[in-house]
């Protein structure tokens, strides 16, 4: 079973980032197909890497994956415009090809885990390969990337060209750095930790002084 993978409409997505921050109702996607053959084969590592399938957020393991030309490849894929918005609602996961779950409905069993079995129970059968569609909604997957939603729902803005500012990727940036940093600072603390622990027990020989040698002063010859 492989996570962030999918497609919008007919064309493959990776997806970065599950929810813009402050538009939890848009997701950050890579479409694969339009990627250079280099960072392509790079994303593509980084997802099937154990790395990126630990991650709830592949863009987090994106950041730390360094390319043959060392660059990390989130940054890449944002200033080359590789990531681009879609609403969550229209992103179709497909982690293997028995298997398809609604971005926005993942998005919703992730945020109820703790608040139930129900909610365990959904994210159990996503796993097995059964899949899960919530019947309450429904999705046109014709629909236009960033095609205004239908009456009932809230009007969407255009985003057929959005892609992530500089300024968010710069906060996330700034925030991944600040949790990168109290781990550092929590990794050095145990190693004088567990440096003092070894020497406790296993504490260096002691030098041991030289003794002071009692040397006779020489005496002097008389000549006759």
């Amino acid at each position: 079973m492989l996570k962030h993978v999918g497609r919008h409409g007919e064309r493959k997505v990776v997806v970065a980032y599950n929810k813009v921050p402050g538009e939890d109702h848009m997701g950050l996607v890579i479409y694969s197909d339009s990627l250079p053959s280099m960072l392509h084969d790079e994303v593509m590592k980084c997802v099937e890497s154990a790395a990126g399938q630990a991650e709830s957020s592949l863009a987090d393991a994106l950041f730390r994956h360094v390319m043959p030309d060392g660059n990390n490849a989130l940054t890449a894929l944002h200033t080359g415009g590789f990531l681009k918005k879609v609403q969550t609602k229209q992103i179709i996961l497909q982690p293997n090809a028995k298997t398809t779950v609604r971005l926005d409905e993942l998005n919703d069993i992730l945020f109820k885990m703790s608040q139930g079995e129900e909610a365990i129970r959904k994210m159990a059968e996503v796993d097995a390969g059964r899949g899960f569609r919530d019947p309450s909604k429904t999705i046109n997957e014709g629909r236009e990337l960033g095609e205004p939603a239908r009456a009932q729902a809230q009007p969407m803005v255009n985003t057929s060209t959005g892609v992530l500012s500089d300024a968010d990727i710069a906060a996330d940036l700034l925030k991944q750095a600040s949790q990168m940093e109290a781990q550092a600072k929590t990794l050095l603390a145990e190693v004088k930790r567990l440096t003092q622990e070894a020497h406790d027990l296993n504490p260096p020989p002691k030098a041991k002084k030289a003794k002071a040698k009692n040397v006779k002063p020489a005496t002097k010859k008389t000549t006759a």
